[in-house]
């Protein structure tokens, strides 16, 4: 008798603990579903590593499709999303390059339907420090979250041409408004 008493509350001891992490993981997401849908725009600085090559830069975000970020480096990069049209200017060299958006992954953070979609539906992962969210659809992405605060600080990705991008960020200001004219593509030059 006594052993199906000591089973029954190790089964029960495991079964609980399983039922409330599995609900402070579920939390979690719920709250950053909340903070998301509150979220209209943002403006950050970040450091993007790519294969091994790191640019430092700030940027605005407008939800939904709309991102300027200038980097500091020595040719003055500007990249300008516009819903689908991505544009890179070199404004050291006067020159402006045209790039298709639709296959790329970063459509996935531009639009907050998608960016919700994979927090709501993401496996999660957390730390003292951070939550990690994986989201497996047409590419993988890892988006990271701060654990006290849930702003976002960045993700990771793959984009078409197979290289591995990892960019993280620090969240300066949230819900600003930007003046018009501020996600202007510029032309072709």
């Amino acid at each position: 008798m006594l052993v199906n008493v000591k089973y029954f509350k190790k089964t029960f001891l495991i079964s609980f603990f399983l039922l409330i992490s599995t609900s402070l993981l579920a939390n979690e997401k719920d709250q950053i579903v909340a903070q998301l849908n509150d979220l209209k725009s943002l403006e950050f600085t970040f450091d993007q590593l790519i294969n091994e090559k790191t640019e430092k830069g700030s940027c605005l975000l407008e939800f939904p499709g709309k991102l300027k970020c200038n980097y500091f480096d020595d040719k003055k990069k500007e990249l300008v999303i516009n819903n689908k049209k991505l544009a890179i200017t070199q404004k050291r060299y006067n020159k402006t390059y045209h790039y298709p958006i639709s296959k790329s992954p970063f459509l996935n953070i531009l639009y907050k339907d998608k960016l919700l979609e994979i927090v709501e539906s993401g496996k999660l992962e957390s730390t003292d420090e951070i939550i990690r969210l994986v989201y497996f659809g047409d590419n993988e992405i890892t988006v990271f979250f701060d654990k006290k605060n849930l702003d976002l600080k960045g993700w990771e990705i793959k984009d078409q041409y197979n290289n591995n991008i990892n960019f993280y960020l620090n969240i300066v200001a949230k819900n600003d408004i930007f003046k018009k004219g501020t996600f202007k593509v510029p032309e072709i030059n």
